[in-house]
């Protein structure tokens, strides 16, 4: 067998990371038993949010409060039990601050996407109450009239939320239409298909189960290569000044 030589995909900047799942190497999350937890994205990089990816066997289970901050659970795979609430993938639950959750596997090999935020109160206005939902029915957008780049979004927009979940979907061949540069902070995991992020000044290929990472006002461009349509679903902060 030929050794690796060290060679992996993953890098880390100061503004972005690209983090694949050949570096994952598991850590505990209290409250979790039956699990695999891997923390992709945290304020030890630079970040600020934390990114979880966990896997649950037929039996696995955590259990918590969110306190002060906010959470979004999304299964990326398998089936899972969210607050008594059966979900499959595709299937995702929100959860404001100060709100009890209880997940449990339904199936051995689930896989869990979770955003965690610090919560940004806002003068009159309430965030929503837990929620759950299925991507598939929410409808698709095109994204700036562009009907091969497509955006769902999974949070209602409203004043109270400071935090949007939104899935994008680029046919082969699609991108962003420019080079975005904004004060908005990204977590990120690729679902489907794969391409071309451009990060700052690099260009890095991408593949479904790789996770990325855009700190405020770095560089970012897109595009999909093939034979399937490309899909990621991100995280980003939204509806608060600047710190």
């Amino acid at each position: 067998m030929i050794p690796k030589l060290g060679l992996t995909r993953n890098v880390i900047r100061p503004h972005y990371a690209l983090i694949t799942p050949d570096g994952y190497v598991a850590s505990a999350l209290p409250g979790w038993t039956g699990v695999t937890v891997y923390v992709i994205l945290s304020a030890a990089m630079g970040a600020g949010l934390v990114q979880y990816h966990i896997s649950l066997d037929a039996r696995g289970r955590g259990a918590g409060n969110t306190e002060g901050d906010s959470w979004f659970f999304y299964v990326v795979g398998g089936k899972a039990t969210i607050n008594g609430t059966a979900l499959a993938a595709g299937g995702y639950a929100y959860f404001p601050l100060g709100t009890g959750y209880d997940v449990r596997g339904a199936a051995k090999g689930t896989r869990l996407l979770v955003f965690r935020k610090s919560y940004e109160a806002l003068a009159g206005h309430q965030p929503p109450a837990f929620f759950t939902g299925h991507e598939s029915d929410m409808s698709e957008t095109p994204f700036l009239g562009d009907p091969h780049a497509r955006l769902k979004t999974l949070i209602p927009d409203t004043p109270g939320v400071d935090m949007a979940v939104n899935i994008f979907t680029y046919d082969p061949g699609a991108t962003l239409p420019f080079v975005e540069t904004h004060v908005m902070e990204h977590g990120m995991l690729f679902l489907a298909g794969s391409g071309v992020y451009r990060l700052g000044d690099d260009w890095h290929p991408v593949t479904a189960g790789d996770a990325i990472w855009i700190a405020p006002y770095c560089p970012q461009w897109f595009i999909a290569g093939g034979p399937e349509p490309a899909r990621y679903i991100y995280y980003k902060d939204i509806n608060r000044p600047p710190p």
